[in-house]
């Protein structure tokens, strides 16, 4: 009588989870390689110009310092650039996401006529290069005394971030089942009260999603701000950057300091919203 083999209780490495290690790995490195760069800067912000020319850019500080950051602070007067970032910014992101949201409740809730056409106008507007409206907002500008002030930037701003509010929104708000507008109307809510008491707040992690990329983006613009805003206790964090940056004599550890107070307070304020930006993000891909 023949006895039967014994199973091995070796099990072999499941291909799914070889792959799945060399999926963390490429990922992984993918994550140094954009991360590096932002650490060199971190690195030379703090050095002193002797030990850069010394040691070169890859290398620790043997002296840590922050009068790179300190010069590039007063030669810029910074805080004055951050004041009017913030002040654009945050004015952009309010009024763009209540214009996206009064456009959007019109052509996705309210289905006026001609609606297709005006998505299809706002789809087309997000597509224009900044470099073909300067001429035209820069006489308009001129033309209503509105030249070289921050109220032509946020209005120019908001209006611009709004025809991607209105396109997402208006998507968005599409979707809505009927019965439950018809059963709000049918209580009695008007067009403002069903706005703001049904759709709002069912729409509040869209809408914190919007506010966040309209800060960001607005935050970012370099071009439209270098053309309107001329005087220097006007002008942006990034045009400070950008000028500076500029000039023929340019240390590396001022342009890295330069750099670094660039984009601080734009990453404050992504980890600020990170969590309302992930449960935007997610109860969109939910609904």
């Amino acid at each position: 009588m023949t006895s039967l083999p014994l199973k091995s209780s070796y099990k072999k490495p499941h291909k799914a989870g070889i792959g799945r290690f060399f999926v963390l790995a490429a990922l992984l490195i993918v994550l140094l390689v954009v991360l590096l760069p932002f650490a060199i800067v971190i690195i030379n912000a703090f050095k002193t110009p002797e030990d850069y020319a010394t040691y070169g850019p890859l290398s620790w500080p043997t002296e840590w310092s922050i009068a790179g950051i300190v010069e590039f602070w007063q030669r810029v007067d910074y805080s004055q650039k951050l004041l009017n970032s913030l002040l654009i910014s945050a004015s952009v992101a309010v009024i763009g996401v209540l214009l996206s949201l009064l456009n959007a409740f019109a052509l996705g809730i309210g289905r006026i006529k001609g609606r297709i056409w005006l998505l299809i106008l706002f789809m087309v507007a997000n597509t224009l290069p900044q470099e073909s409206l300067v001429y035209p907002l820069y006489y308009l500008s001129k033309e209503f005394d509105l030249y070289n002030t921050r109220f032509v930037v946020i209005l120019i701003f908001s209006v611009i971030q709004s025809a991607f509010g209105t396109y997402l929104l208006s998507s968005v708000f599409s979707t809505f089942p009927k019965e439950m507008l018809e059963a709000a109307m049918l209580d009695g809510c008007n067009k403002l009260q069903l706005l703001f008491k049904i759709i709002v707040p069912v729409s509040r992690p869209t809408l914190a999603v919007l506010f966040t990329f309209f800060f960001i983006w607005t935050w970012n613009e370099f071009f439209l701000p270098l053309i309107l805003l001329i005087s220097n206790d006007r002008q942006t964090v990034p045009i400070a950057v950008g000028v500076l940056q500029g000039q023929r004599n340019m240390e590396a550890t001022l342009s890295s300091a330069s750099a670094l107070l660039g984009i601080l307070p734009c990453f404050i304020f992504f980890l600020i919203f990170q969590r309302t930006l992930t449960k935007g993000i997610a109860a969109g891909s939910v609904k």
